[in-house]
């Protein structure tokens, strides 16, 4: 499902990732951190996808929501958790979205 952000300007985070093969527990720290962003001041939606390569993009008001969320005590123990357990590679980009469109039957 497409994120339903509101009109630009607004921040994208991209978070790129492959996985290893442990499963144990990344479906349900995923959840929690969908279900924690969405209370997050400043957050707008998220968007993911996932084959080979994994791409999550959230979508923030502001560069302090971000660093806000980044800091949050359970986000950094997932992200710690994703560093030892469940990602082989990752990369975050941070874009500033001055337009968007869409087609939506």
């Amino acid at each position: 499902m497409l994120a339903n952000t509101p009109s630009p300007p607004y921040y994208a985070v991209i978070f790129t990732s492959t996985r290893t093969d442990l499963e144990d527990g990344y479906e349900e720290m995923a959840q929690e951190m969908v279900r924690l962003a969405a209370l997050q001041p400043g957050y707008l939606g998220h968007e993911s996808a996932r084959n080979e390569l994994g791409i999550t993009i959230s979508y923030w008001e502001s560069l302090e929501a971000i660093k806000s969320w980044k800091a949050q005590s359970d986000h950094q123990i997932a992200q710690k958790l994703g560093r030892e357990k469940w990602y082989s590679s990752y990369k975050t980009r941070i874009a500033f979205v001055e337009r968007d469109y869409e087609m939506n039957p």
